[in-house]
């Protein structure tokens, strides 16, 4: 931005000679310009101002001598930047006659804007009027206006009647130089001259003087352009402002109903518009618009016009599952009428499928009809399904009906307060003998009824289906139990904590009821109560303990191995809370340890029905639900993966939270990669102990390498949706067969510990372990991460329907903004994007984050290098 220019052309008119009076009072002024019979030595000086105050120092023309006219013909360089001006900035100008020695007084001055009113900056020639003996005066206002050839014009209308039209004339000028006209080059010089001329004899024979200034115009590439006053960010968009900020006007309407949107929503939907939207197909546009509409995720609001669209053809959308979600959100279910046509029109709807139901079991979801519909989806579900649910279904209870859900317990159920493990549970031999009073023949009560209508709420079908499947019985009593033991939710909501109790009564009840295998499986469930209550008992005594961990660890084992007093090592067979498809026999007491971590969980080594050895850790003093939510979300992530023939080698092992302040974990044999570091030296070298093959790539197995790099993008993309933070070397494991995890999930969505974490959460490991950026392997990593991402992002809805029902359960990182966790998974998404356009996005993440970590020179090592060290 180079400074302002301007150009003095030249000053016209007659200087007023000083009367004999002053000449003989000042008789040094016969020496002055003034009494020269050619044209005096003046010299003009010009000062930049705004707001009264000067900007710069004046600037001044050199020394030039005249004959016959003023005439400077010289560029007058401002000190000052264009960026610098404000839009007030004024330009003053005087014009000085040399007066004895070292002497100098004004000939006149002036004062002119250097912006025009709508900002733009001044151009070209311009006559300003020299107001005599002052300096130019660069106050506001100002007292030295320098008019414009318009102003001159109208100064000398009355004098000049007979003469040409001035003001026309410049206005005429101003559309020539602004291109308003059609340029003729011949003509246009005739016309100047002329134009020229006319103002010349004009300004000769006015009273006043006038300075001839040019401003300079700004040519690149021969085109033309204006300097524009901004002000800061003045490109910029201006947001639309949402609320009043200026000045509130209070409106009594404001929350009140607007009646002609109203009465066009009961026009719109009365059941005389029924016959004729019956048969009412859309056009090509409405058609695309719909499709659009339809394949919008579950967090998107439809507008009141996407609503009304939607409506009109409810009837043409009733052949395409998908729609009928959004459908429901455009029913006002407090019009009756209204309500009524929607529940009809859901009988004749194509049935929608298993995933896009749990949208219709969130809290967005009130109507009874509308939640039955859900579950009667859900009973299509298989066992394996069901199961990668009911974590959510579990947390979908809260939106149900509570009166509903205690309707349907037995009369003089109410003690039975503790689900299985209290004093009105019967001891297991008296259930197998069936001394409740029931008959060993299986009833059908209430949750006995596999009904294909819409009979069944979420408790009832949760509960029939748990009957007739003893891993589902197994989690949704541990799920349950959970919820009727946190002390949060019994302080905060009693309603909901009182619920729980009754679907875990109704559960015990249903129980009892069933054939013999049914009351086995109670019996087994209050055994396993009994079972982690002894456990949670002996870690209290071991972390009572005092001294430092290989006692406490000599003291574990001792406690383990007195069987007669905490009876844990040897024990009829259960099935083992975490993997019920597992019995186990008890604990091997001498193999029991303590790991290092502040809480010291137990590694604990279970003996199976079988014979093997099932290694677990349990957890006491730590909730693990936020762990459990995330491992269930990449097992159901792996399944889907898997289902679209991808396998990552992802290792979803498995967490069970038995109550609020502990819980089971399964043991996955592993070395963390900051211990692989420090005795191998690398991941490669690990590798090439465990899995040397000569054939291989870098002398490791091929197998394991491809499992490596498989593992290394799921855990890629599945930690980037999850928005998982505070990794580093001590929380990535890996396997001998290749496989590299995570554990540790205390930080998701977007949460991190540390200051600007990546994107991708890839150590500068990991990548050497593939060869480096310029390895095949790594070649192979990328695509891994595209396929991955682009086939999860078509399972978008149900990973987003999954967490919308968890925005109420008490999993920390969810409960510090509840109303935002499904936004932040789905902007990870990039919904927005085309499947190739996400891949081009998921590349330019990796490269963000890979490229960050391998930074040519030192000091350009970008933050993400920091984030890996602890």
């Amino acid at each position: 931005m180079h400074p302002g220019r301007q150009y003095r052309g030249s000053l016209e008119g007659k200087r007023e000679q000083r009367s004999y009076k002053a000449l003989l009072e000042d008789p040094m002024l016969r020496f002055s310009g003034l009494y020269q019979e050619n044209c005096s030595d003046l010299y003009v000086t010009c000062q930049v101002f705004a707001e009264g105050k000067p900007l710069a120092l004046p600037v001044r023309t050199s020394y030039k001598a005249f004959s016959t006219r003023w005439n400077w013909n010289e560029w007058l360089r401002l000190p000052v930047k264009y960026p610098d001006l404000p839009q007030s900035a004024q330009v003053a100008l005087t014009v000085w006659d040399i007066y004895g020695p070292g002497r100098a007084v004004p000939v006149g001055g002036t004062t002119v804007t250097l912006f025009g009113k709508y900002g733009m900056f001044r151009q070209g020639m311009h006559d300003l009027k020299v107001w005599p003996g002052v300096e130019g005066d660069g106050g506001e206002p100002t007292t030295t206006p320098g008019r414009t050839s318009s102003s001159l014009a109208e100064d000398q209308m009355g004098r000049l009647a007979k003469g040409p039209d001035l003001e026309v004339l410049s206005d005429l000028t101003k559309a020539h130089r602004q291109g308003h006209m059609v340029k003729v080059d011949w003509l246009d010089r005739l016309t100047f001259r002329e134009i020229e001329m006319i103002n010349e004899s004009e300004k000769r024979s006015s009273n006043f003087m006038y300075l001839m200034v040019e401003f300079p115009r700004v040519k690149t590439n021969d085109k033309e352009y204006s300097i524009v006053y901004y002000e800061k960010d003045g490109d910029d968009a201006s947001p639309v402002l949402t609320s009043c900020d200026i000045v509130k006007v209070p409106d009594p309407q404001m929350g009140m109903e607007n009646l002609v949107e109203s009465k066009h929503h009961k026009l719109a939907r009365s059941l005389r518009s029924g016959p004729s939207d019956h048969d009412l197909k859309p056009n090509a546009a409405t058609r695309d618009q719909l499709n659009i509409i339809v394949s919008y995720p579950p967090t998107k609001q439809l507008s009141s016009e996407e609503q009304d669209l939607v409506w009109k053809f409810r009837y043409y959308l009733t052949t395409q599952e998908k729609a009928l979600t959004k459908f429901l959100k455009c029913v006002n279910w407090d019009l009756p009428q209204e309500a009524k046509q929607a529940l009809e029109l859901l009988g004749k709807w194509r049935p929608m499928d298993v995933e896009d139901s749990l949208e219709l079991l969130s809290s967005h979801f009130t109507n009874p009809t509308v939640r039955r519909y859900a579950v009667a989806r859900l009973q299509q579900a298989d066992d394996e399904d069901l199961l990668m649910y009911l974590l959510q279904l579990v947390q979908a209870l809260k939106y149900e009906n509570f009166s509903d859900i205690q309707g349907g317990l037995e009369p003089g159920s109410k003690r039975d307060s503790q689900g299985l493990s209290d004093d009105s549970t019967l001891d297991s031999s008296q259930i197998l003998s069936g001394s409740s009073g029931s008959s060993t023949a299986p009833q059908k009560g209430k949750e006995g009824a596999d009904s294909e209508n819409l009979e069944q709420d979420l408790c009832t079908f949760l509960i029939s289906r748990a009957c007739k499947n003893s891993t589902l019985a197994n989690y949704l009593y541990w799920y349950v139990i959970v919820e009727c033991e946190d002390q949060d939710t019994q302080q905060r909501d009693p309603k909901t904590h009182e619920m729980y109790l009754n679907v875990m009564r109704r559960f015990s009840q249903a129980l009892l009821k069933g054939d013999k295998s049914v009351r086995v499986m109670r019996s087994l469930l209050a055994a396993q109560q009994t079972f982690v209550d002894r456990l949670v008992q002996l870690m209290k005594a071991v972390q009572r303990e005092s001294g430092n961990r290989k006692k406490k660890t000599e003291r574990l084992q001792a406690l383990l191995a007195d069987n007669e007093k905490v009876n844990l090592s040897e024990i009829e067979p259960i099935p083992l809370p975490l993997e019920p498809q597992i019995r186990i026999r008890g604990i091997v007491p001498e193999t029991a340890t303590l790991f290092k971590s502040a809480l010291m969980p137990a590694k604990l080594i279970f003996k199976a029905e079988d014979g093997a050895m099932y290694p677990v850790i349990f957890k006491h003093g730590d909730d693990l639900r936020q762990d459990q939510l995330i491992l269930q979300i990449i097992s159901l992530m792996d399944k889907l993966l898997r289902k679209e023939n991808l396998d990552l080698k992802l290792t979803p092992y498995k967490v069970l939270a038995t109550s609020t302040k502990h819980g089971f974990m399964q043991f996955v044999q592993s070395v963390p990669v900051a211990e692989v570091l420090a005795t191998e030296g690398n991941i490669q070298s690990f590798f090439r102990k465990h899995a040397p093959s000569e054939k291989g790539p870098y002398g490791i197995s091929s197998e394991v390498m491809d499992t490596y790099v498989k593992s290394c993008a799921g855990y890629c993309v599945i930690t980037y949706i999850l928005g998982v933070g505070d990794r580093h070397l001590d929380n990535l494991l890996l396997t001998k067969t290749g496989k590299l995890f995570h554990i540790d999930f205390g930080y998701i969505l977007g949460r991190d510990p540390k200051p600007l974490p990546p994107p991708m959460k890839l150590s500068k490991e990991m990548v050497e372990g593939m060869g480096g950026m310029q390895s095949e392997q790594y070649q192979e990593f990328r695509k891994q991460c595209y396929t991955a991402f682009l086939h999860l992002r078509r399972y978008s809805n149900l990973i987003l329907n999954l967490f919308s029902l968890m925005v109420d359960a008490n999993i920390p990182d969810i409960a510090l903004e509840p109303d935002k966790t499904v936004k932040k998974v789905q902007d990870k998404f990039r919904l927005d994007l085309s499947d190739e356009e996400a891949v081009h996005y998921m590349q330019s993440l990796i490269d963000e984050s890979v490229g960050a970590l391998f930074a040519a020179v030192v000091e350009q090592i970008h933050k993400f290098a920091q984030y890996w060290r602890r």
